[in-house]
């Protein structure tokens, strides 16, 4: 039986561990969160994935690594693959997209399409991008930023002070896109080279914050290929198996922009836990074990997802399930300890015939539940 090695235990990590039930292997997760989302179906060693030398202890014995966040350090990792660990995707990529200034760098450097963009070091620099841009400007932390954390939106000249002290330091800068959708592909990558994508879906965002996932994307044939065209061309660029998380901004004029790069199991696939043949989790296990991938297809012709986010500060009470899964709706429900306002604490997914139908199911099964 074969032992691999998550790096992080939160939702992802559970949920690649879930997935991986019917596989002879043995999964163990590193995190610092006592039970972590992730423990009930890996066993956990409990410790901070972004320190070195507890990732060299935690992975020196695995047969395979993989991390489901971006915070885990890279370095470790690095060393850990020199030595003979087997590492999926690679740590080198890892080291690039991680520090999302140099990602921007090295898509540029390979002729893929993203929006304008710079290093922030003083006030002024955001000042003279701002002239050549135009406010709105999004000032964002290289390192770290996820869910709404991390970046602000600056409106005028006045809001620069305020907005970089907040962020700290470690800055850069990007013009804003007037983008008509927001659009994701999840891809999967084989050690054969076989790659997979999954369909184009569109996402909506509320306050830098994933809400719903709609799959297919509601988009005409040739933006959905341009979209396709790009993950496949970011494939080729970036090294290692596993499943990539692809963001992209559809502009009115009809271009397609690289926003973000994740190099593992992404959010905007999470409707691919039931709501396709198979998921991104044990798309994912299967890459890093070797294994070969599986076509993935939807099992209906319009799958959605809508985030559970909190609204309080307490302990996490779930409530509403049963009346949601009796609409039809499939939920997942992270097992984290404690909800806090705005925190990911699980997704509905439901699948259907039409996305009309469909969102009307999901919005009143959300609706229900509370966490």
């Amino acid at each position: 039986m074969k032992t691999v090695g998550i790096v992080g235990g939160g939702q992802l990590g559970r949920m690649m561990a879930m997935e991986a039930k019917d596989l002879d292997v043995e999964i163990f997760v590193l995190d610092p969160t006592p039970n972590c989302p992730a423990s009930e179906f890996a066993t956990q060693v409990e410790g901070d994935f972004s320190d070195k030398n507890t990732v060299l202890e935690f992975g020196k014995d695995k047969d395979v690594l993989t991390f489901e966040i971006e915070s885990a350090n890279a370095d470790a990792l690095i060393e850990l693959e020199e030595r003979g660990i087997e590492i999926h995707p690679s740590p080198k990529t890892l080291s690039i997209i991680k520090d999302k200034f140099k990602q921007k760098e090295f898509l540029t450097e390979h002729g893929i399409p993203v929006g304008s963009y710079a290093k922030v070091e003083s006030s002024e620099d955001v000042k003279d991008f701002a002239k050549k841009h135009d406010y709105p400007v999004v000032l964002k932390s290289r390192r770290g930023a996820y869910d709404g954390c991390g970046n602000r939106t600056v409106e005028n000249e006045e809001q620069i002070e305020s907005a970089m002290s907040e962020l700290g330091e470690g800055l850069y800068i990007e013009a804003w896109v007037p983008f008509s959708k927001e659009l994701a592909v999840v891809v999967a990558r084989g050690q054969d080279g076989t790659v997979y994508p999954y369909p184009v879906v569109e996402t909506i965002h509320t306050d830098h914050i994933c809400d719903l996932v709609a799959s297919p994307a509601d988009v005409d044939e040739k933006v959905a290929e341009k979209a396709s065209a790009l993950s496949a061309k970011i494939m080729e660029v970036f090294h290692g198996a596993g499943v990539f998380g692809i963001e992209m901004f559809l502009t009115k004029e009809g271009e397609v922009l690289i926003n973000e790069i994740a190099p593992r199991v992404h959010n905007s696939g999470h409707l691919t836990l039931g709501g396709a043949n198979i998921s991104q989790f044990k798309q994912h296990v299967l890459a890093v074990l070797g294994e070969s991938l599986v076509e993935p297809l939807l099992k209906g012709k319009a799958v959605i997802m809508k985030n559970i986010l909190g609204t309080r500060n307490a302990p996490a009470k779930p409530t509403g399930i049963e009346g949601a899964e009796a609409l039809g709706a499939l939920v997942e429900i992270y097992g984290k300890h404690d909800t806090k306002v705005k925190r990911k604490m699980g997704h509905v997914t439901v699948v259907g015939e039409s996305p009309e139908e469909v969102k009307q199911i999901i919005l009143k099964a959300h609706s229900l539940i509370s966490i």
